[in-house]
This record gives C-alpha cells, sequence and structure tokens, in this order.
C-alpha cells in the first residue's frame, strides 16, 4: 500500500473513531423491497462517510456436522476473487478509495461490511455487491485459504482457554450447531470443496433473508437507487433453518477433566442460559452484572479476586443466541486452588438464587447498564450493526429507547427470580483444562454444596 493510499485508509479509521455520533433519536427508515431484502437507512450529514451493513441469514446453524466450517469459508472467500476482478484488484479498488469491506461470520448470521467516503459510494457499493452475487470460488484459493483456516485452528488449540470453550460449549449445546466453532475443525475444513461452497451460496445467500444497514451521508433515494441498479437481480429464494429452540431434559452435574502441562487450571461452570428474545433477558443482565459480569464491582472479582486472592481475572455471563445460550463462570487459578475456585463460584450462585442483592448493588448495575448504552451507538459502524441486530432478533426499532426503560424496571424481586430460575448450582457442566494430577479436583455431592 503506497503512502497515499495508507493516508486515505487512516483518515476514514480516523473519522469512524474519533467523532461520535449523537445517541438515541434513530430515525431509521424501514422498507422491505421487492425482492424481499428488508433495508434500514439512518441517515447522518455529520460527516462524509457511509456505513453499509449486510447482514445475511447463513451460519453454522445451516451447515451439517461433517461440513463444520461451510459457512465460515464461504464468508472468507466473497471476498477472493469473482467472475470480473482478482482477489488482488478487489484489494486495491478497496484501498486506493480508503475504505474497508470485511466479511465475517456470527454465531446465528455473516455480515458483510462497508465503509466508504461519500464520494467514494458508487465504486464501494459496486464492489460490494459484485463480492455478494459473483464470488469466483476458485480451487486455487480455496486452498489456500484452507491452509490458513486450518493453520488458525491448531494455533487455537495451544490455547487453554479455546480447549476449554470448546469443550464447554460442546457440553452443553451437544450436536446442536451451537456446539461446534465456527471455523470447523481440521477433518470437516478439508472435506469442503468448491461445490460446497457454491450450493451453500446459493442456497442462503438470498435476497429474502438478508438486512441491507445504510448508516450515515446517504439518501434513501440514493440508497435504494444502488440496490436497484447492482442489486436487482439478486433472488428472493426460500430459506429456513431447520431449527428450533432446544429442549432440554435436564442432567446432573457433569464434570470433564482435560489434561495439559499447565501451571495454572482454566475453569468453565456453567449450564444451558436463554434465547436472545427471552422475556427475561433485561433482568438476567443485571442479575448477572452484580454476581460477575459487573467487572471489579461484581460479587465474583470482590470475593474470588480481591478477598481470596484466587485469580486476576473472574467473570460470569450469559451468550443469548437466536435459538438457545449458555451461562458461563470462568477463571483462571493456580492448579492447587482449582477446588476452592469452584467450590466458591457456586457459593456465589447459590446466594444470589436465595438471598435478596442489595438497593446499592441494583442500582450501581442499572445505573452501568443504562449509563454505558450511549457507547453502542456513538459510532456510524456501532449504529449499523445495533441496528441490523435488533431486526434480526426482531426487537423493534425504537428498542434504543425502550432499552433504557427495560434495565430501569427490573426489581430486587426480579432479580431473585430470574437467579433462581436461570441459574444452576447442583446440576451444571464444569471443565477444567490443566495439569489433573497437581489439580486434584475433588467432586462433592449435591447435598454437601
Amino acid at each position: 500500500m503506497n503512502m497515499h493510499m495508507r493516508i486515505r485508509v487512516f483518515f476514514v479509521a480516523i473519522l469512524l473513531i474519533v467523532f461520535p455520533l449523537t445517541a438515541h433519536a434513530l430515525d431509521v427508515r424501514r422498507e422491505v423491497l421487492m425482492n424481499g431484502l428488508t433495508l434500514l437507512h439512518m441517515e447522518r450529514t455529520n460527516l462524509p462517510i457511509v456505513k453499509i451493513n449486510l447482514l445475511v441469514r447463513a451460519s453454522k446453524l445451516d451447515e451439517s456436522s461433517d461440513k463444520a466450517g461451510l459457512a465460515n469459508l464461504t464468508a472468507e472467500m466473497l471476498l477472493e476473487g469473482t467472475k470480473s476482478k482478482s482477489s488482488k484488484e478487489i484489494q486495491e479498488e478497496i484501498e486506493f478509495m480508503g475504505a474497508s469491506l470485511e466479511a465475517s461470520v456470527n454465531t446465528d448470521f455473516t455480515v458483510i461490511s462497508l465503509s466508504v467516503l461519500k464520494k467514494d459510494l458508487d465504486k464501494g457499493f459496486e464492489i460490494l455487491a459484485d463480492c455478494l452475487l459473483n464470488p469466483l470460488f476458485s480451487d486455487g484459493e480455496l486452498r489456500a485459504k484452507k491452509e490458513i483456516v486450518k493453520g488458525a485452528i491448531k494455533q487455537s488449540e495451544e490455547s487453554p482457554a479455546f480447549v476449554a470453550s470448546r469443550a464447554f460449549l460442546k457440553d452443553v449445546y451437544g450436536q446442536f450447531p451451537y456446539g461446534r466453532p465456527t471455523e470447523g475443525d481440521i477433518q470437516s475444513v478439508d472435506s469442503i470443496g468448491v461445490q460446497d461452497l457454491v450450493n451453500f451460496h446459493k442456497g442462503h445467500y438470498v435476497a429474502s433473508a438478508s438486512i441491507l444497514t445504510a448508516v450515515g451521508d446517504v439518501t434513501y433515494d440514493k440508497i435504494t437507487g444502488l440496490i436497484d441498479k447492482h442489486l436487482s437481480k439478486w433472488q428472493v429464494g426460500e430459506v429456513s433453518h431447520p431449527h428450533a429452540p432446544i429442549s432440554y431434559s435436564g442432567h446432573s452435574v457433569k464434570v470433564n477433566l482435560i489434561d495439559m502441562d499447565l501451571t495454572q487450571a482454566n475453569i468453565i461452570l456453567g449450564h444451558e442460559g436463554i434465547a436472545r428474545d427471552n422475556i427475561d433477558f433485561y433482568a438476567v443482565m443485571v442479575m448477572n452484572y452484580i454476581l460477575g459480569g459487573g467487572g471489579f464491582s461484581s460479587r465474583m472479582v470482590k470475593t474470588l479476586r480481591d478477598d481470596m486472592g484466587l485469580a486476576y481475572d473472574v467473570r460470569s455471563h450469559f451468550a443469548s443466541y437466536k435459538y438457545s445460550g449458555d451461562f458461563q463462570a470462568i477463571i483462571q487459578t493456580k492448579s492447587e486452588f482449582a477446588n476452592t475456585a469452584v467450590t466458591e463460584i457456586l457459593k456465589q450462585i447459590k446466594t444470589i438464587k436465595t438471598d435478596y442483592v442489595t438497593e446499592e448493588e441494583l442500582s450501581d448495575a442499572k445505573a452501568y447498564l443504562t449509563g454505558s448504552f450511549p457507547r453502542k451507538l456513538d459510532t456510524m459502524d456501532k449504529i449499523a450493526h445495533f441496528l441490523s441486530q435488533v431486526e434480526f432478533y426482531r426487537l423493534g426499532l425504537d428498542y434504543d429507547k425502550k432499552y433504557l426503560d427495560y434495565i430501569r424496571a427490573v426489581t430486587k424481586e426480579d432479580v431473585r427470580r430470574v437467579a433462581g430460575k436461570y441459574l444452576d448450582d447442583i446440576n451444571y457442566h464444569l471443565v477444567i483444562v490443566g495439569k489433573q494430577e497437581k489439580i486434584g479436583f475433588q467432586q462433592k455431592d449435591s447435598k454437601d454444596k
């Protein structure tokens, strides 16, 4: 990249990061176009930048277990050449404009994002549309990309945190796609060929399963004109995930001990959680902030880190997706302290289930969750991602206003109720990665907890 290109890229990045937008009052226009594509548009003229976020309902939910990683590889290959442009040509044109074009896969969907100066929008959108509709999926590029992906997988397998997380998700979700890594594994990636990508792209990259969000210095007429020009031939398609919310039948304690020659034990304790559309989502957020999601102010940090000195970092979180979710309490501690850490985490879970939180804890949690919310909307990039997910999870385009009310309405009674309903200190999944001989994990009977 020459100096001229570097300056342009740097300029766009600085504009996106340094100049925040006014949060709230998101004046969004929503339309479902003739080909089934959902369009979200929000005009902001304070900066000469446009952010395009194209969300496609294509993910590991749509691939078979023996082809795990197919959704990820398809997204990775979108920018590696089209029927009219090579991978190098795409990269050079994007860099010359000082723009960015990326494709990535989330747990529930794929996102193709474009950040471009207003004056280069036509060219940037043309390239995005070409990559979306006309990917070449060449055999040579695929072989090279597969080697990169496999190399990343092998590197990840050396990380105790990754090994623990992979084992935990498999234990919780079983054969459901949420239970496997988005990248797949070495064997499944090796099995994926060009025709697999072609079929996946044809079957899942369809207009009616997509949301295009345009935020920035662009009018509604301009963006619809670009869609008419470049995406008019994009097929409606018929896509439906062959899945339903997971029905958990319950289980006893499941302990997964993985031996690695480490000085510390990597521990994840948790179980199934809630889907994103669960009515208790906001009360769970407040509850988890108090338990272990609130950084230095959370109970787990105050006890396991500050009082007991077991670890520098301990935290808990609920991951919520379209069809399900999971709860995790995570800690890395010296091997000889692993049993003590597990016991204390279970104690903290039990306490928040049975006792009311204090008024100060509740007030602090709500203050942080409402006070930090504007930071989710302070750049065009964040707003575009926010609106796309609001639409995908059907939260309503007034969600930016309702969120604050949802959090403020949570009571101490709500916190205890959702803790009792969605936390389990009796039947849980526990993964411990480390030197097992030194850890010497001792499983207690449930009546002793």
